[in-house]
């Protein structure tokens, strides 16, 4: 479909059109119908005249779109597109086999933003291996990935893992001598195409002062991924003896997947999850350098 003159939005102030509503104005077609999935969409130079702003305003406006997961090939010389819809999880998966393709759709966007809350970076480092070999591989090239990651403080008294007993440090230091290894090996793989894909990088930590009862995953502001960490009692050997404690196997969790533009329930829950993540990040939370 072509959009015409007859289409054109107005602003009811009379006032040059903003970004915003220019995404609005052409959302709403998309979500009317009006522009089908791989419908290409006019050139920015004729978007600018038909709304009456200068191409600039278009470019964030498309942007803005190509972020909620309506658009593709913004970044291009030729028209976006409008995106076909992303595939939704029809039945929950655990948490490594559910997250490694997600993520990697996630990195086919030339600016990638993704949030964790959990309790250790393990299923994280796991699934990026996915999108990080496309990378490599040439198959996508994004340009800056912001990584935003919170685990708990080691401060804390970890509701899980916990000795059965009560008493046993070992649990603790095992928890975190992993969530400081394995947070390492994140940022290293990542903060490596830096030198190798001259791509913007950029991954922060924060600690959290409580256990989180689920691990939450942020990609893009277009998709939330939740999964409960459900707890069992384990004994795992050690050199000095065996650990028996409480324990969860965050990688074998269930995980449920909710994506902007399913719907209004599902825009609802990623909404909400990322005013959460950043009310977190920006209030109770502290730094956190790993050593």
């Amino acid at each position: 479909m072509v959009v015409t003159q007859e289409n054109v939005a107005v602003n009811v102030n009379g006032n040059r059109m903003s970004p915003q509503e220019i995404a609005d104005a052409l959302r709403e077609r998309i979500r009317a119908g009006e522009l089908k999935a791989g419908d290409r969409l006019p050139t920015q130079a004729d978007l600018a005249e038909e709304f009456g702003v200068e191409r600039g305003t278009v470019r964030q406006a498309l942007r803005a779109l190509q972020d909620d997961g309506l658009l593709s090939n913004v970044s291009k010389g030729s028209p976006p597109r409008v995106a076909e819809p992303a595939p939704v999880l029809g039945e929950p998966q655990p948490t490594m086999v559910g997250l490694a393709p997600r993520l990697a759709d996630a990195f086919s966007q030339p600016h990638v933003r993704v949030d964790a809350a959990c309790l250790t970076a393990e299923t994280l480092m796991l699934a990026l291996s996915s999108p990080l070999r496309e990378i490599h591989e040439g198959k996508v090239r994004p340009e800056s990935i912001d990584v935003r990651i919170l685990l708990p403080s080691r401060d804390i008294t970890l509701a899980f893992p916990a000795p059965v007993d009560g008493d046993d440090e070992s649990v603790h230091d095992r928890w975190l001598s992993m969530r400081n290894a394995q947070g390492h090996v994140l940022r290293h793989n990542l903060l490596a195409l830096r030198s190798s894909h001259g791509i913007d990088v950029h991954v922060t930590f924060r600690a959290l002062p409580f256990t989180p009862p689920v691990k939450l995953y942020l990609l893009n502001g277009a998709e939330a991924l939740i999964a409960y960490y459900m707890i069992t009692r384990r004994e795992e050997p050690t050199d000095s003896g065996t650990l028996d404690m409480y324990d969860t196997l965050g990688t074998e969790s269930l995980l449920f997947s909710f994506v902007r533009r399913a719907g209004q329930r599902d825009a609802a829950f990623v909404e909400e999850s990322q005013k959460w993540f950043d009310a977190l990040w920006e209030t109770i939370t502290t730094d956190l350098t790993l050593p």
